[in-house]
């Protein structure tokens, strides 16, 4: 069976399906550009306006695997609305592979397809009723619809559970039941929201595998998660929005470059009684016997490891004490908060959620 994504590489420049606003070839063109993008909400029973997004400018290359990161209330979910017409901007520019929102959205909605947080399908119906409905949105005639959603939910790994009422499936087939229904009229632009919350390890990385696979097969993906893990796994590159503003963006090995400290938890053969007094490291011994050893930017552990080997003490395992990206994430959101005077201005979530009621400001 052909994959889904495969005939989509093909006629990467059309529509999915035919309906009104063709797309223009756009084959320079970012798959998504973002320029200038404001969005300001007004507090319900409150003259107080909120900007929730200030001016901010974002790329995401054609192919890539991209990470939007950031707290509750920092804008992404606002981003993401706007970039996916459920929420009204305020000012600025949006195209995704040279489609303008404002000039031609329906082609524009066309090229995207959206994996929500919330699970949002009936879970009454079967996963290929779900699928194949979904294409229907889009113009797509009914055996071409069920064709594509077999597909797709073969390569999610849920083509023997097409017939099964999804209310009994499982946490993480329905994320994957959610990915597949996104996929079915083959968007060249994807964009998961925290598409693993609540999914369990095993669960979690098998997604991951799935993810991979369909952006190697030519899907630019943007996802936004909190398990900066995740980020760290899968992103080439990687922006953090704090306060309505993009304060980092860059490909993810930069990024993490930029960490000072990185500490890390060893295991020894032996127990010891108290930490092993170091040259240059910080040492400290934990209550379960292990070691936790601050590297600083410029030490290499293999002089940790000749310290502690000079010493009489076998390292039999090694790991992070904490994601690499997640303290860098800290660190820069803290910085972000301290510079913009410790202010919480950005929309508290209810904001975000009732925005299609909101005026545009």
């Amino acid at each position: 069976m052909p994959s889904a994504m495969s005939t989509s590489r093909a006629s990467a420049t059309q529509p999915a399906a035919p309906g009104p606003g063709a797309v223009p070839e756009a084959a320079e063109a970012p798959a998504l550009e973002i320029r200038g993008l404001a969005k300001t909400y007004q507090r319900k029973g409150s003259a107080e306006k909120v900007e929730a997004l200030k001016g901010i400018d974002l790329e995401v290359r054609e192919g890539e695997f991209f990470g939007l990161l950031g707290p509750n209330g920092a804008g992404k979910s606002t981003c993401i609305g706007i970039v996916t017409t459920l929420v009204r901007k305020s000012a600025g520019k949006v195209r995704v592979f040279g489609v303008d929102l404002d000039t031609d959205p329906t082609a524009l909605k066309r090229l995207i397809g959206l994996v929500p947080q919330e699970m949002n399908f009936n879970q009454f119906e079967k996963p290929l009723q779900i699928v194949a409905q979904q294409a229907g949105y889009y113009g797509i005639p009914w055996k071409l619809a069920k064709d594509r959603a077999l597909e797709c939910l073969d390569l999610m790994g849920l083509l023997g559970k097409k017939d099964q009422v999804s209310r009994s499936l499982s946490g993480g087939m329905k994320r994957r039941l959610m990915i597949a229904r996104a996929l079915v009229h083959q968007p060249r632009l994807l964009i998961l929201d925290e598409p693993t919350a609540g999914v369990d390890i095993e669960l979690r990385r098998a997604t991951w595998e799935l993810l991979e696979k369909v952006n190697r097969q030519g899907t630019t993906i943007i996802l936004t998660t909190h398990y900066l893990e995740e980020a760290e796994a899968l992103c080439r590159r990687i922006a953090i929005i704090d306060h309505g503003l993009i304060v980092e963006n860059t490909d993810t090995r930069t990024l993490l470059a930029k960490l000072a400290t990185e500490t890390f938890v060893l295991d020894l053969a032996t127990s010891v009684a108290e930490a092993p007094r170091l040259d240059g490291f910080r040492c400290r011994l934990r209550s379960d016997g292990s070691l936790e050893v601050d590297v600083e930017r410029g030490q290499t552990l293999n002089a940790l490891f000749d310290q502690l080997g000079g010493r009489g003490h076998q390292v039999v395992s090694m790991r992070n004490k904490a994601n690499r990206l997640e303290e860098l994430f800290v660190r820069m959101t803290e910085e972000s908060r301290r510079a913009a005077g410790g202010q919480d201005d950005t929309a508290p979530p209810l904001a975000e959620g009732a925005s299609e009621g909101d005026s545009p400001s």
